[in-house]
């Protein structure tokens, strides 16, 4: 992500008074679309509809990890025993491999607490969209 737009998300969390991992409350167009820009990342891998090497991200809101029905997941995800949140997403993506060891993610996480409350962000705007209730 361009420095500009980091420091305006970190801008828009300060005068929030939030840390990013609960910035999801009021979120900005600027703040969304810096999200979709952080999960073009993702998309090698997942998409919010369906599964393709990653499960599908419609739905993971409220999900146990490692619960998507005919994904093959490794058993470190289906142990991992949490149901995403915007807490538990930020802890794991901030180091899948620190948060499950043994995961089959094979990225290394989003560093920047921004970037990743920007994402997080996104991730809980595009469940609550019309493509995502239309998902299976």
């Amino acid at each position: 992500m361009h420095t500009p737009m980091r420091v305006l998300l970190g801008a828009l969390f300060a005068v929030a008074g939030v840390t990013p991992a609960t910035a999801l409350a009021a979120t900005s167009k600027a703040a969304l679309q810096a999200g979709e820009e952080v999960y073009s990342r993702c998309l090698a891998c997942h998409a919010l509809a369906y599964d393709r090497t990653g499960p599908r991200h419609c739905g993971l809101f409220g999900r146990r990890a490692g619960s998507v029905a005919g994904f093959a997941y490794s058993d470190a995800m289906k142990n991992y025993g949490v149901v995403w949140n915007a807490k538990t997403l930020d802890h794991f993506l901030r180091n899948p491999f620190k948060a499950v060891p043994g995961t089959s993610m094979g990225y290394a996480g989003v560093t920047d607490n921004n970037e990743r409350a920007a994402l997080i962000a996104y991730l809980k705007s595009a469940n609550e969209s019309a493509r995502c209730r239309k998902a299976p």
